[in-house]
């Protein structure tokens, strides 16, 4: 009976010091957790528009490591935490930088629209009037006039809520609305027969 006593009672010391040392990093460990939580959180709507698989990955990490922690496995938490919470961080930088770039590219855009796109209806405008006349029936036969009118007005508007959309700030918007006003500024021009200034 003795060796059976003397066995136990280092056994149980070492399962209350094992017990110890998870307990230990418990709270290390809950607090890596929260901190990647936070920056994941922080920067989720812009990495979700500009890096989302960056911000995917990050996140399928941070399941992993709340998994590991329903395990109550803090070790392992404690010890691949780190990098995951250096990516979470890193997220909002990312985004930043591809959102500059991507501004800056509607922004090259923007500029090149904004320089076609009066020319382009002036020149329609001219052609229609000059087909409109009684003098130019042959050069307006087989074209649609009231059709290209109506386009015409159609990307006018486009291209005044590009405009609109440029004055409130909203670049993205504006750049869609005056490539729709130029797809329909196109259209217009190959059915009158009219070459739009470069």
């Amino acid at each position: 009976m003795w060796p059976i006593r003397r066995f136990r009672q280092p056994a149980l010391i070492c399962l209350a010091a094992i017990l110890l040392a998870a307990c230990g990093q418990r709270e290390p460990a809950q607090k890596m957790l929260n901190d990647i939580d936070a920056a994941v959180n922080a920067a989720s709507s812009e990495a979700a528009k500009y890096v989302p698989e960056r911000l995917i990955d990050v996140q399928t990490k941070l399941g992993d490591l709340k998994a590991a922690f329903g395990r109550q496995d803090y070790k392992a938490v404690v010890a691949a935490a780190p990098p995951v919470l250096l990516e979470a961080q890193g997220l909002a930088s990312e985004a930043a930088a591809k959102k500059a770039g991507a501004m800056r590219m509607l922004n090259d855009q923007w500029t090149s629209l904004s320089t076609a796109m009066p020319g382009s209806m002036s020149a329609i405008h001219k052609r229609i009037d000059l087909l409109s006349k009684k003098s130019s029936r042959k050069l307006a036969k087989g074209i649609d006039l009231n059709a290209a009118k109506s386009d015409l007005d159609d990307a006018t508007s486009m291209w005044s809520k590009a405009q609109g959309a440029f004055g409130n700030g909203n670049l993205d918007e504006a750049v869609t609305a005056a490539k729709d006003a130029k797809a329909k500024l196109d259209a217009v021009a190959a059915s009158l027969k009219v070459d739009l200034p470069s």
